[in-house]
């Protein structure tokens, strides 16, 4: 087998058996639909969806250095999440540049566990790897260890509860315990990338089908369906949430991303990027960088990557993301604009799509938050 084939998740048979349309994501081939993509989108919104998220990156910290490791390595205070928590946090170049945005799980008091996107995994880890010389901690490349399965949506927390034992009404956002899913040990996650409450199982890959079996009949009263990378790009955009290689990339610097929040210069000792990413902050409060908003289409194209947004005449923003909005009916897009064209409801905005000067209306993001 060549190496540039894609690799396949433990699912893949499943998939197929599902009728997916598979596509190439990251070196991964990967279920883009399986039907139709808006009612994948809606399902989530309204029901649940289950999704095969295995693509994504896991590395092992452990180690007595590992929380101080990963705060000099990180631009987060890792070492202040509790065991059993999880937070968003980034990896950035020395000159402030980001290499990828990051959930960091504290599993136990010496061990954590980063996952990374399926495009920067490699990266990320090479970038650990490297920065851990001098600690008294390991970085271990767990990406075959893991198989990642995801069900989101109001209907996730019964159809897992119906599965489980575990306390999942005490497991809050943004944390992680150690259960067992229909027989499966798992660790619970009440994370996702579709604005919607719901739970990432990460389970040995020899596990998975199992599980996703048990899921798929546990939610089939509840109205869960199997769903594709096409329709949580769509959740994720309504829902505001950056993704590399769009909203985020090494040009930008977190405050460049406006996430300038998850870099904590107030943690002990220093970490890569600390110099630049403070020059950076001290740049954004005197001259604000590009802001990104959110667009909202008054007609009916679509807006993509790298469209340019105009203003009388004038350039003045980049297009990062864009699609038909399920939810709100219209295409959407998020954008880069001059701050001067940022504030919510800024006349005479528009997307340049192919020549032709498409009127959008800025809005604030998310474009889409559900109701708690």
């Amino acid at each position: 087998m060549s190496s540039n084939a894609p690799r396949h998740t433990a699912l893949d048979a499943l998939h197929r058996s599902l009728g997916a349309t598979m596509t190439d994501f990251a070196g991964w081939d990967m279920p883009l639909r399986y039907g139709s993509e808006r009612d994948e989108h809606l399902a989530v919104r309204t029901k649940a969806g289950l999704f095969d998220l295995s693509h994504m990156g896991e590395i092992t910290v452990t180690g007595p250095e590992a929380a101080a490791f990963l705060n000099f390595a990180l631009v987060g205070n890792i070492a202040s999440v509790g065991v059993g928590r999880a937070r968003y946090t980034m990896i950035v170049r020395a000159d402030g540049g980001i290499l990828d945005d990051l959930i960091v799980y504290r599993l136990q008091e010496q061990e954590y566990m980063v996952v990374a996107n399926a495009s920067n995994a490699q990266v990320v880890l090479d970038a650990l790897t490297e920065r851990v010389a001098g600690f008294d901690a390991g970085v271990r490349d767990d990406r075959d260890a893991y198989a990642l399965i995801a069900v989101q949506g109001p209907e996730s927390p019964g159809i897992l509860k119906s599965l489980t034992d575990a306390d999942l009404d005490g497991l809050k956002y943004y944390a992680g315990l150690p259960g067992t899913v229909a027989g499966v040990p798992a660790l619970i996650a009440r994370t996702g990338y579709t604005g919607e409450d719901g739970f990432e199982l990460f389970v040995a890959p020899a596990d998975a089908e199992k599980l996703w079996q048990a899921l798929t009949e546990a939610g089939a009263p509840a109205g869960l369906v199997p769903c594709g990378l096409s329709c949580r790009d769509t959740l994720r955009l309504e829902a505001g949430m950056p993704l590399y290689g769009h909203e985020l990339t090494t040009s930008l610097t977190p405050f460049d991303a406006g996430l300038g929040r998850v870099v904590k210069f107030e943690k002990e000792g220093d970490f890569v990027g600390r110099e630049a990413l403070s020059e950076a902050a001290s740049r954004a409060a005197d001259n604000p960088p590009r802001v990104l908003v959110g667009l909202v289409a008054e007609g009916r194209r679509v807006p993509r990557a790298g469209y340019p947004v105009v203003a009388g005449g004038e350039v003045i923003g980049e297009v990062t993301s864009g699609a038909p909005s399920p939810t709100l009916g219209k295409p959407i897009a998020m954008a880069y604009v001059d701050a001067a064209h940022a504030a919510p409801g800024t006349a005479g905005v528009g997307v340049d799509i192919r020549g032709s000067h498409e009127p959008y209306e800025v809005v604030a993001l998310p474009f889409y938050k559900r109701q708690k």
